[in-house]
C-alpha cells in the first residue's frame, strides 16, 4: 500500500519516497559556533514501520558511530517499505572532545527522558524523546565498552520480553545478554513508549574495530530482513551459528594494582582455572595470575595496560558447556 502522509521531525516535513537530512541545532559552542546533529531520514513510498538506528550517545564510542555510518554509505538505510532514521552521533559535543560525557559533565544515557529546561544533556534527551521517538516502532542503539574494556559483539535486551527476544534472534549477534533497564537510560525511556529497542555493544572506546563493525552491519541487515524492510539489492549475511544467550554473568576485579597482561581469551569459552591474564609490577617483583573462577564465555576484557585494585578486568558468563547457558 502506498503511503501519502508526510512525516514531520523537528518541524521539517519528509514525504514518502524522500531522502532528507535534518540538521538539529539545540545549543551552540561557547564560541557561538553552530554545532548541528545530522538526522538522516529515508522513506519508502510503501507503508511500513519506522526504525531508528543511533550511535554516539557516548561521544567516545566510535564503533557504534562507524556502524551507523556504514548503514548510510552502503545504502542499507534505504527501506523497501517504511522509514529508516539514522543518527550516527547523538552526543556531538562528546565526539568532538573524544569524551564519553556532555560538556556539563553528565552522562546523556542517564538523564532520559530529559527536561526542556534542564541541563544541556537533559535538553538533548528531551528533544529526542519528544520529537523523534514517538514516531518510532523499532530501534537499535549502538555502543562500545567504556574505559578500554572490550566488549565482544553482543545484543542486550530486557528479560521477559518475547517480542524483543525475537528481534534479537533475527539480529543474531554472537552473544545476547539479558540485562535490566537502567533508570535514565535511552532504552528504558523508549520501552516506556512501547518502542521495541535492542542495545548493541561491541569493541571499546576511542577505537574502531573492523570485525565488530561488520557484525553490527550484518546484524542490521538480518534485522531489517526480518521486518521485510531490507532493500532487495542488499545481500543478507547468514550467521553460521545461532546467538548464545547469557542469562547470568559476573565481573572479575583486580586484587592488586599493576600492569595488566591479557592472554586474549575475549569471546572464547574457557574452563574453570584458565589463566585469563596476569597482573605484575613494572619492577619484576611479583606476578599474579588471574584465573577463571568458573566455566564460561569471556564477554568483556579490560585492554588497559594499567589497572588498580578493584578495577573490572574480565566479564565472564556462568555457562556450564560451550554453546549452552
Amino acid at each position: 500500500m502506498k503511503n501519502t502522509k508526510p512525516m514531520v521531525i523537528f518541524g521539517e516535513s519528509i514525504l514518502p519516497g524522500e531522502n532528507k537530512t535534518i540538521q538539529l541545532e539545540i545549543a551552540r559552542l561557547h564560541t557561538t559556533t553552530k554545532l548541528t546533529i545530522p538526522i538522516i531520514v529515508r522513506r519508502s513510498k510503501v507503508e511500513g514501520p519506522v526504525v531508528l538506528f543511533s550511535g554516539g550517545i557516548h561521544g567516545d564510542e566510535f564503533n557504534g558511530i562507524e556502524i551507523v555510518r556504514q548503514l548510510i554509505s552502503k545504502k542499507i538505510n534505504k527501506p523497501k517499505r517504511g522509514t529508516i532514521i539514522c543518527i550516527p552521533i547523538i552526543n556531538i559535543y562528546g565526539f568532538i572532545n573524544r569524551s564519553r560525557d556532555f560538556p556539563d559533565g553528565r552522562d546523556l544515557n542517564r538523564v532520559f527522558p530529559g527536561s526542556r529546561k534542564g541541563s544541556l544533556a537533559s535538553r538533548f534527551a528531551y528533544h529526542i524523546m519528544n520529537d523523534i521517538v514517538p514516531i518510532v516502532n523499532y530501534a537499535i542503539d549502538f555502543h562500545a565498552g567504556g574505559a578500554s574494556r572490550f566488549n565482544v559483539p553482543q545484543i542486550r535486551l530486557s528479560p521477559n520480553n518475547p517480542e524483543t527476544q525475537q528481534l534479537a534472534d533475527a539480529f543474531n549477534a554472537p552473544f545476547t545478554l539479558f540485562s535490566k533497564n537502567i533508570s535514565g537510560s535511552f532504552r528504558n525511556s523508549c520501552e516506556k513508549l512501547n518502542v521495541k529497542m535492542l542495545l548493541f555493544e561491541g569493541g571499546k572506546s576511542l577505537d574502531i574495530n573492523e570485525k565488530v563493525a561488520q557484525e553490527g552491519v550484518n546484524g542490521v541487515k538480518r534485522f531489517l530482513d526480518y521486518l521485510d524492510m531490507l532493500d532487495t539489492k542488499q545481500i543478507v549475511e547468514k550467521q553460521q551459528k545461532p546467538t548464545i544467550y547469557i542469562e547470568k554473568s559476573g565481573w572479575l576485579r583486580a586484587k592488586c594494582s599493576g600492569l595488566l597482561i591479557d592472554n586474549n581469551f575475549v569471546g572464547q569459552f574457557v574452563k574453570k582455572g584458565t589463566v585469563l591474564g596476569m597482573i605484575t609490577d613494572p619492577f619484576g617483583k611479583f606476578e599474579r595470575k588471574i584465573k577463571a573462577p568458573n566455566d564460561g564465555y569471556v564477554i568483556n576484557a579490560n585492554h588497559s595496560p594499567i589497572v588498580y585494585q578493584g578495577d573490572a578486568i574480565y566479564h565472564l558468563s556462568n555457562t556450564t558447556e560451550e554453546g549452552e547457558e
